[in-house]
């Protein structure tokens, strides 16, 4: 660990700063649209309220002794952050804490009637279930007849946008919305990911960031890539219950192969293909604890770290992974990626919509562009992204 180089940890105690508005209005905002989202009862809606008031103003409170994951977040900095407000411990930590007091305070993990019941699925459902959702399937028919180079490289895309999957299924970056100042795409490596793509034995860890509409085209990438021997086996690395707005779950995953089952045409195809890969165990799901830790990846567990190393290749989703895997801090954005993942037991890449101010492995050139003219970041909006690799 002491190869790597280090920077700031990011903490929200600066108001003016993104991670201080995270705190300070996105999660109160998140409290009133989950409050509202399901018909909780009276102890489930005062506990919201309470939640609502403690994280804006008052002091992190551990666990009660009963919670079954205690020891495990006493151990993730639970004790040592006690007492300290929400603003002035690791962005990460805090970030991560908000999800797990707002399943606390709905009664997720019981015992009660509302034990195990997804205080997001409304809105996930009501995305996976959008117009815009099915013009994005739509659109993979035509996608069918091209050559399957360009098939892959569409859905790399389409992996990498998100819920602005659309432009994924352009045939390649060029595709995608540019500013005056910089490109949409401000690293792509892809490059040097395909020849990790194409043994036709290897296995590849996909780690997923949200579901709906941006896991559907994780979900088309990896039935590609099965469908046309370029991985022999996929672990798809998911949550082990809800964490973040929308961070995909089994469950997610069950939503999604059935949308495309039930679309038609070529998206039905790669449901089905997706139904057949999990059946068999081409297509497997992992759902590890860490995967809801406040703790960046250079100190996960061995056993993930087993199932990293084993993978030809390991893909990170999303910016939350990206945050992880490089490290929550406020690094230099010309820092090296390779550097700052020197640590990872693999080769491994970033699929990322830049939505903090993490970033790493810039050129001078395209720091400076990611400002614009009125000193605004360009950083935290989601128009641009990056793919990032290091063998």
């Amino acid at each position: 660990m002491s190869e790597i180089p280090t920077a700031p940890v990011i903490v929200a105690d600066e108001p003016g700063t993104f991670p201080h508005s995270v705190l300070a209005e996105r999660h109160p905002a998140i409290i009133r649209q989950v409050r509202e989202s399901l018909p909780y009862g009276p102890a489930q809606r005062d506990a919201l309220d309470a939640l609502l008031a403690n994280c804006t103003e008052g002091t992190i409170e551990p666990l009660p002794a009963t919670a079954h994951d205690r020891e495990r977040w006493a151990a993730w900095g639970m004790d040592d952050h006690a007492g300290r407000t929400w603003f002035e411990v690791p962005w990460l930590w805090s970030e991560s804490w908000f999800y797990r007091r707002l399943l606390h305070a709905v009664g997720y993990f019981g015992p009660g009637p509302w034990q195990g019941i997804d205080p997001f699925r409304p809105s996930k459902l009501a995305e996976l279930g959008s117009p815009a959702t099915d013009e994005e399937l739509a659109a993979l028919d035509d996608l069918a007849g091209r050559p399957e180079e360009e098939r892959a490289r569409a859905l790399l895309h389409g992996s990498l946008w998100g819920n602005r999957a659309d432009l994924g299924f352009r045939l390649s970056a060029e595709g995608a919305e540019e500013t005056a100042a910089v490109p949409a795409l401000v690293a792509d490596d892809s490059e040097r990911l395909w020849p990790l793509l194409s043994s036709g034995t290897g296995t590849l860890c996909l780690v997923a960031d949200n579901a709906g509409r941006e896991l559907v085209p994780d979900l088309l990438l990896v039935a590609h890539l099965l469908a046309h021997g370029r991985i022999g086996r996929a672990v798809l690395h998911i949550k082990p219950y809800p964490y973040y707005v929308s961070d995909a779950t089994t469950a997610d995953v069950v939503d999604a192969v059935g949308r495309l089952t039930g679309a038609g045409g070529a998206a039905a195809a790669y449901g089905r293909g997706l139904w057949d890969a999990l059946a068999d165990g081409r297509l497997a799901l992992r759902a590890h604890p860490f995967s809801c830790s406040p703790l960046p990846y250079e100190r996960m567990p061995d056993d993930l770290r087993a199932d990293f190393a084993a993978a030809t290749l390991t893909v990170l989703k999303g910016d939350l992974n990206y945050r992880r895997l490089v490290g929550d801090r406020y690094w230099p954005p010309t820092t090296p990626f390779a550097d700052v993942t020197g640590y990872f037991p693999g080769p491994v890449a970033a699929l990322r919509t830049l939505k903090s101010d993490v970033i790493t492995g810039l050129d001078a050139a395209t720091e400076a562009a990611l400002t614009d003219a009125e000193g605004r970041s360009r950083r935290t909006a989601g128009t641009h992204a990056l793919i990032q690799v290091r063998t």
